[in-house]
């Protein structure tokens, strides 16, 4: 490395060396600014002799350096930074920029001229003339505008020291964009009002009517408007049943203050002792859920100026409020056909039950708007809106009032005498099928049904399954007359007995052997021995086809809930002794009910027509709707049933004959007695079953009616069927006016 030439002037002499200087104005990091003279005017000059003339080439190069440092200069105010005053030679920035260890070191100070012969080492030593000191290099002031970085250095100067080969020179770093910077803002900013737009928009027209109906949901107050259940009339329009506008009584018990006080008030109004009251009265909790109890009811269906008292009394906790009730002003008239409601007016038993989706109306509701707090009051003009009540139909039955009542006083009379057990009355319209009076023994208040025994709520004549006995003869002969097995004036050679299987039946009017009986004798007398004659002649198979035609073993279909089907036996499953008990009503079961449709089609020239209790259905607006035909069928010819009729008339005429008891003064009575057992579980239970089936007037029948009757004791039913038969079917024919008969009946020749 050569020496500074110690004949050259030098102003910092005698301070440091020439390479001390030239480090101590050109250290690592520094610029060239930082470390030339204030009188160096950025040219490059020879550090010893006499001052080297410019060179143009140098001139061009340190140009070009300087236009690109104020390009770099230019992109830093474009991102914002103010512009920092270029260097008087290099353009470098006044302040001494911060190390990084990332930063290359770089000289902008500009490039050498190319060394002339002769030079030497002229221009060695000097700091910030000629090339930089050896082994150092100045950093990097600008910064990459892209990145937020600093640029990296500019390259394409060779390390003339080091003796390396120059790098190719990069292209100036680019500017930055601000259209695409302020596009891509634009951009983010629409899509923010848009969103927002969007959701304004939501709630304006998809969530607005929700938030409006939340709103108004809690402003809105509901009453409900009861439907008055339909009425129950009898065929002439006299009220059977109807609703009634009533209070009910209830009580919050946590709003009580004084149970004891409460309940002494209450109990004269609601006819409840004060010591039954005050447990309802007591605070509690459910069982389930342990939630506080915060209503019981105290009564249902009160009148209203008795509710009114109550009322007035203003006592804590007590709820009076709108109500309705079932008002029955014949009590137990019809009662186990009709039924009763619970206390939310459904239909629990009989008709009521049956025909519930009828009589039942659809509540109304009342929804109104009101303010909050004390202003809890209609809003005039608010929102309103009304579902009216409709009520429910009211149903007119075949029942007529009179005969009803007169056939339960006459059936409870009768069945006191003989301390019956159960008792079942059954009038029939013989023309029309319709059911003019159905009464059972014993009955109920349907004014207060709770308080009625389990026993007392049936309908008997449609639930009690007994066996027909005797009865079931006419159903025998009707099989035989109609297939020809037997002619009216047939006889049958008869004896006191005969045994069927393992079982011998006897007859009650035993006759020799060899007696020949007549079917009007053996209708009389009820003689055992010739009906299985006739029914062995008959046949089993044809004798269970009648049996079903007269609607035997099936439901009539007559509207009353737990109608009993009874029970028949197929030939098939017939045993040795069914041969003997089934043609004599045994063997087999039916319903008061049946038994009397069976007669009825006898009665009506042989054409069994359905039961039926409906006449009519009239709707809330006065429509009248007729219900669809009852159910018809022929089942013998009218010749034969007119024959059987006749041959029937000798149990009430004939001498010596079972149902002189059951005999209408002016009248010609058919009928038959009958004698069985209740069926239970298909098991006989202990007691007798008494019968008597008649019809009036015998020439051209008009009623049909059935009287059976449960005693404890044997034969006493026999006693009283007959004569309730009898006191039904005079009031029945005196009430709707039927002449009395013109012609008496024949004299009957009972056995020869």
């Amino acid at each position: 490395m050569a020496r500074r030439d110690t004949d050259e002037p030098d102003e910092r002499r005698g301070r440091r060396s020439g390479i001390g200087d030239a480090r101590a104005f050109t250290p690592r990091g520094r610029t060239t600014r930082d470390g030339l003279p204030p009188e160096h005017d950025g040219r490059p000059r020879a550090r010893t002799g006499p001052a080297a003339e410019p060179d143009p080439q140098a001139e061009a190069e340190l140009q070009r350096r300087r236009a690109e440092l104020r390009m770099v200069r230019g992109g830093r105010a474009e991102e914002g930074r103010p512009p920092q005053r270029l260097g008087r030679v290099t353009g470098a920035p006044r302040q001494r920029p911060r190390r990084d260890e990332d930063d290359h070191e770089e000289d902008f100070a500009p490039e050498p001229p190319p060394r002339r012969a002769g030079a030497g080492s002229a221009g060695r030593g000097r700091p910030g003339v000629g090339r930089p000191a050896f082994g150092e290099r100045t950093r990097a002031a600008a910064r990459d505008p892209r990145r937020g970085d600093r640029l990296p250095p500019a390259r394409g100067r060779t390390d003339q020291r080091r003796g390396r080969p120059s790098s190719p020179p990069v292209e100036p770093p680019k500017m930055g964009e601000p259209r695409r910077r302020l596009r891509l803002a634009t951009a983010l900013s629409l899509i923010l009002f848009a969103v927002i737009g969007i959701r304004l928009v939501q709630f304006q027209l998809t969530d607005a009517p929700a938030f409006a109906a939340a709103g108004l949901k809690e402003r809105l107050d509901e009453v409900g408007l009861p439907a008055p259940r339909g009425a129950i009339y009898d065929r002439d329009g006299a009220v059977l049943v109807k609703s009634v506008e009533a209070r009910f009584v209830g009580v919050d018990p946590e709003l009580v203050t004084d149970v004891r006080g409460t309940a002494v008030a209450l109990a004269p109004l609601l006819g409840k002792a004060p010591s039954e009251l005050e447990p309802l009265l007591q605070k509690g909790r459910q069982e389930v859920s342990g939630a506080k109890i915060r209503f019981r009811w105290l009564l249902r269906g009160l009148d209203v100026q008795t509710a009114n008292t109550v009322k007035a009394l203003k006592l804590n906790g007590i709820i009076v409020d709108r109500d309705e009730r079932r008002d029955l002003p014949g009590q137990d008239l019809a009662a186990n056909l009709i039924g009763f409601t619970g206390t939310d007016m459904n239909g629990l038993t009989g008709i009521e039950a049956r025909f519930d989706d009828v009589l039942r109306g659809r509540n109304g509701e009342l929804v109104y708007e009101t303010g909050n707090g004390q202003l809890a009051k209609p809003i005039p003009g608010g929102y309103r809106k009304e579902t009216p009540a409709q009520p429910g139909s009211s149903l007119m039955l075949t029942i007529d009032w009179d005969v009803q009542f007169q056939t339960q006083r006459i059936l409870f009379e009768n069945m006191q005498k003989v301390k019956a057990i159960w008792g079942a009355t059954v009038v029939l319209d013989a023309r029309t099928g319709e059911l003019i009076a159905q009464a059972s023994y014993p009955t109920f208040n349907a004014a207060d049904p709770f308080d009625a025994k389990p026993e007392q709520l049936a309908d008997n004549a449609s639930s009690m399954v007994v066996d027909p006995g005797s009865v079931h003869k006419a159903i025998v002969l009707s099989a035989a007359l109609e297939e020809g097995v037997v002619e009216p004036d047939s006889t049958i050679k008869v004896g006191p007995s005969i045994r069927k299987g393992t079982q011998t039946y006897w007859d009650s009017h035993q006759l020799p052997e060899g007696t020949k009986i007549t079917l009007p004798g053996l209708m009389a007398f009820s003689s055992n021995v010739a009906t299985i004659k006739i029914a062995d002649k008959l046949g089993a198979e044809k004798l269970y086809e009648y049996q079903k035609l007269f609607g035997l073993g099936q439901p009539t279909g007559i509207g009353v809930p737990g109608e009993s089907a009874g029970m028949l036996q197929k030939p098939e499953d017939w045993s040795g002794t069914s041969y003997g008990s089934i043609p004599i009503g045994h063997e087999m079961a039916v319903t008061p009910l049946q038994m009397a449709a069976a007669y009825a089609a006898i009665a009506n020239d042989g054409v069994w027509i359905q039961p039926h209790l409906i006449r009519k259905t009239i709707a809330p607006d006065g429509k009248v709707t007729e219900p669809a035909p009852p159910k018809s069928h022929r089942v013998i010819s009218p010749g034969n049933a007119a024959a059987l009729r006749e041959i029937m008339e000798a149990v009430t005429s004939a001498d010596q004959a079972t149902g002189h008891s059951a005999a209408l003064p002016g009248y010609r009575i058919a009928g038959k007695t009958g004698t069985g057992s209740q069926v239970v579980d298909g098991k006989y239970v202990k007691g007798e079953v008494g019968s008597f089936i008649g019809m009036a007037p015998a020439e051209d029948p008009r009623y049909v009616i059935a009287v059976f009757v449960k005693t404890p004791g044997v034969g006493a039913g026999g006693k009283v069927a007959g004569p309730a038969f009898r006191d039904t079917m005079a009031f029945t024919l005196r009430h709707f006016k039927v002449l009395p008969s013109t012609v008496k009946s024949p004299d009957f020749v009972t056995h020869y």
